[in-house]
């Protein structure tokens, strides 16, 4: 369980490609802390510490991951939002996040607005339909509030502290996110359809 509040950015190392599946290494900030079997929200995936090297945190990620995220996309000097699992005694920000994705959307829009940013996202119809004005989402491992639900993608308002640490900085019109609906929306959706 994660709360979508990115701890800090790493660089990618490397992806490569192993059959059914690939290798991922970061460079993370905290890898002295990290043991084998942690959870890591790597633009909102969660992936477990497989491997910990000088060069950086090695993840395994099942070829299912790469089809439902983004994570096929990084390449080499890739910057990258992380977030270790939450502690039970943490003080809870954020939103409910699992770091399960469930689709990806496209980046419709990223532009300075004063001293904030104007961030649009094309999302697909499965994700729309759970969305509301002001509910919560997690766009690549970052809980944002949605400011305004247009007929096909959600407007998101950025804070200057938002867009210096997470990887937003370096993102552009185009790019595929990582999408992860809110955890409530979800169960109620079930509920409602039975």
């Amino acid at each position: 369980m994660f709360t979508g509040l990115v701890e800090s950015t790493g660089t990618v190392v490397s992806l490569e490609s192993r059959g059914d599946q690939a290798r991922l290494i970061v460079s993370i900030p905290f890898q002295a802390e990290l043991a084998l079997g942690d959870s890591v929200a790597i633009n909102g995936c969660c992936l477990t510490v497989a491997e910990l090297l000088p060069e950086g945190t090695v993840f395994d990620v099942l070829m299912q991951t790469l089809k439902v995220t983004s994570l096929g996309d990084l390449g080499t000097g890739s910057e990258v939002n992380l977030e270790r699992a939450m502690l039970a005694t943490a003080r809870f920000g954020g939103h409910f996040v699992q770091g399960h994705v469930d689709a990806t959307g496209t980046i419709v829009a990223l532009e300075p607005h004063g001293q904030d940013h104007r961030f649009e996202v094309a999302l697909p119809p499965e994700i729309h339909r759970l969305c509301i004005d002001k509910g919560s989402a997690c766009i690549d491992g970052i809980s944002l509030t949605i400011a305004e639900l247009k007929e096909t993608s959600a407007v998101f308002w950025i804070t200057p502290h938002t867009y210096a640490h997470t990887h937003l900085h370096t993102a552009a019109a185009g790019q595929r996110v990582n999408l992860e609906a809110d955890l409530l929306a979800k169960y109620v959706e079930r509920l409602v359809k039975r």
